[in-house]
């Protein structure tokens, strides 16, 4: 199956699609697809992939297009956090700690990573 973000004003995602294989055998043979099957002869489609072999990532809605980098981009999770230009992924200014203090495991007795999770005002991961 191929996926197809719709634009709208500012190149953001309104909706996505699904179209057959069958239908989408090129990008402009989905894109035109829907145009046709919504009645939208100017409608701004671009295909996108769930396993980002395409324009980064996978379009969400409310997701932005990027022409320039051909990239779908989520919104910005926190007003410190960067753009990565090369993932065109949202980055926070320090990682997020990679620890196993709780010494949890799973059904297959892997051991379980700690969860944190972002604190703008302090600009600091907390442990959960």
């Amino acid at each position: 199956m191929a996926h197809f973000a719709k634009l709208g004003i500012g190149n953001i995602v309104e909706r996505i699609e699904v179209v057959s294989n069958d239908t989408a055998t090129t990008e402009q043979t989905g894109i035109d697809f829907l145009k046709q099957l919504y009645n939208e002869p100017n409608g701004v489609w671009k295909q996108t992939s769930y396993n980002n072999n395409i324009r980064k990532n996978f379009a969400g809605i409310g997701y932005t297009y990027d022409a320039t980098k051909d990239a779908f981009i989520a919104p910005k999770p926190y007003s410190s956090w960067i753009l990565n230009t090369t993932t065109c992924r949202w980055e926070s200014p320090t990682p997020c700690p990679d620890t196993f203090t709780k010494s949890l495991t799973n059904s297959d007795g892997e051991t379980i990573p700690d969860k944190y999770y972002w604190h703008e005002q302090t600009q600091t991961w907390i442990l959960i």
